[in-house]
């Protein structure tokens, strides 16, 4: 998918909604979903044709240039109305932000870098990047595995 968000953000699959810059600099990037794959059941890959409603979630991600960018993404909540699957509902995921992630792909990969190749401690990754020690340490040995 290519559209204005992943030429911008790198974050393919969701577009750019509106933004705000808050009274700390800091960037409010409001996004919704892109991509129509991502109505496809998780378990069957079924499309869903019936939301259920709304929710929010926040990922961080990388800063962008050297303000902090704050993502808010409204995305749709699925029913599933395959007989045989056994998930009834489910939330739209891309590949940058999967179910239940509340950081970004391109953000776990830049600690695991940083780590790998930089030189950085993973404490001081963490702390650099807001993480915490484990989540660093996973992307460390993702990065290290590759």
């Amino acid at each position: 998918m290519d559209n204005n968000t992943t030429l911008l953000l790198d974050l393919d699959g969701l577009a750019v909604e509106k933004v705000e810059r808050l009274a700390d600099g800091t960037r409010r990037v409001h996004l919704t979903t892109a991509d129509e794959a991502a109505r496809a059941c998780p378990t069957c890959g079924v499309f869903a044709v019936r939301v259920k409603g709304f929710v929010q979630t926040r990922p961080r991600d990388l800063p962008y240039g050297k303000r902090k960018l704050e993502l808010v993404w409204r995305k749709r909540r699925w029913y599933c109305t395959e007989p045989g699957c056994p998930r009834r509902t489910f939330t739209e995921q891309v590949s940058q932000v999967p179910a239940g992630a509340r950081i970004t792909e391109r953000l776990r990969r830049a600690a695991g870098r940083r780590v790998r190749d930089a030189g950085s401690t993973v404490v001081q990754a963490a702390r650099d990047l807001g993480l915490s020690w484990p989540t660093v340490m996973d992307a460390f040995r993702t990065a290290g595995r590759r």
